[in-house]
């Protein structure tokens, strides 16, 4: 699969995961409508599809997923939480997918 698909895929999946996980917040936290708990329970169900996607092993795509995961839950931070990150979040965000990078591109043997 190509680097850019790739990327895209797990740019996709983790806002699947965290829509999953914002919405049903919403309604425990802060007494929004129960309602939240559909579209919350269909993000997650794509989170899961999505990540069936990638053609290689489940624990590779699972531990690099996690670090474009980081990323994406930073700017969530800032675009829907309002919160800026400081610079030590872009740093952890930063060594997070070059971890995927590292962990999703690397050369392998056939």
């Amino acid at each position: 699969m190509p680097e850019t698909k790739t990327v895209l895929l797990f740019l996709v999946t983790a806002l699947a995961e965290i829509v999953g996980c914002y919405l049903p917040g919403l309604w425990l936290s802060h007494g929004k409508s129960a309602w939240l708990l559909v579209p919350g329970a269909l993000s997650l169900a794509a989170f899961a599809w999505l990540l069936s996607l990638h053609p290689t092993a489940s624990g590779r795509v699972y531990a690099a997923y996690g670090g474009v995961y980081v990323f994406v839950a930073i700017v969530w931070l800032w675009v829907v939480d309002g919160v800026r990150p400081t610079p030590w979040d872009i740093a952890g965000a930063a060594l997070a997918l070059a971890g995927m990078g590292v962990i999703m591109f690397a050369p392998r043997s056939a």
